[in-house]
């Protein structure tokens, strides 16, 4: 971690990653990459969707391949790179055969290291393999929910998930929010944890860094008026008047209450919910 001196108040608590310990380039490959408009939280007609969103920096996208559709092709890692759209760092993979692609790394992953996505793989952090020929206890990143779907979970920066059990076709997961869910065992995934672990200890420090990052101001619904929020209104400080949280939009959000859809079509791939409030 990187801290700063205490120049003004706001300084004072400032931390942030060291990028120069782990970053080989600034300078991403000009093939993979490609210029993107950020949604900034609008649906297809403009109207906002999810609140708090919006401003920042101006990003260049990077092409990261979740697909890993090159199979016994041995790739080797050429840079470590900082993308401004994950909290991971990506790595630019060279194949054998020449073709370029990004890929996300895991914890340990350095410039010249040689990995392969293969169901004979060995099981060392970074190679690629399916769920079902993998140890019970093994850490993954970069994981499948249907074979050849592409990678869809536990790929922030430090996340891992953990193989529990096998039965049946299935493999039970446990996921970084603690939930253990049933995936196919023909689903692929990486050995090991997504690296920069270190982006959880980050104290922005100040309201325009967040600014910087496209985060916008949160106001309390308790501080609104009746016509904005269900928490608003009443003469000084009221309670929120029932007995559940809501958000703006009639929800259950925050302290630690179910929003989970009783009839969501995946809920029979569950095993145990996660759990919920303070861990």
């Amino acid at each position: 971690m990187k801290h700063y001196k205490p120049t003004s108040k706001s300084r004072r608590n400032m931390s942030g990653i060291n990028y120069r310990q782990f970053v080989t380039t600034n300078e991403p490959e000009k093939s993979l990459t490609k210029g993107f408009r950020r949604a900034m939280g609008r649906n297809n007609t403009g109207r906002i969707t999810t609140r708090h969103k919006g401003g920042g920096h101006k990003r260049l996208h990077r092409d990261i391949d979740f697909v890993y559709d090159k199979y016994d092709i041995p790739f080797t890692i050429k840079t470590v790179e900082y993308d401004p759209n994950r909290s991971g760092f990506i790595g630019l993979a060279q194949y054998k055969d020449g073709e370029k692609r990004y890929v996300l790394l895991h914890n340990t992953a350095k410039v010249g290291d040689t990995f392969i996505v293969s169901d004979k793989a060995p099981q060392t952090p970074g190679n690629r393999l399916p769920l079902g020929n993998m140890i019970v206890g093994t850490f993954i990143y970069n994981v499948e929910l249907k074979h050849k779907g592409g990678a869809k979970l536990a790929r922030s920066g430090g996340d891992y998930a953990e193989v529990l059990a096998k039965d049946g076709g299935y493999v039970d997961v446990k996921l970084p929010s603690t939930e253990v869910r049933k995936v196919p065992a023909n689903a692929w995934a990486s050995v090991g944890e997504v690296s920069n672990n270190e982006n959880r200890l980050v104290s922005l420090g100040k309201a325009g860094r967040s600014r910087w990052l496209g985060i916008r101001p949160t106001v309390r619904g308790t501080a609104m008026n009746p016509v904005d929020h269900p928490h608003g209104g009443g003469e000084g400080r009221q309670g929120r008047g029932r007995r559940r949280a809501i958000s703006t939009y009639g929800k259950p959000t925050g302290k630690g209450q179910k929003s989970r859809r009783t009839k969501k079509y995946s809920n029979k791939f569950i095993v145990n919910r996660r759990r919920v409030g303070k861990k």
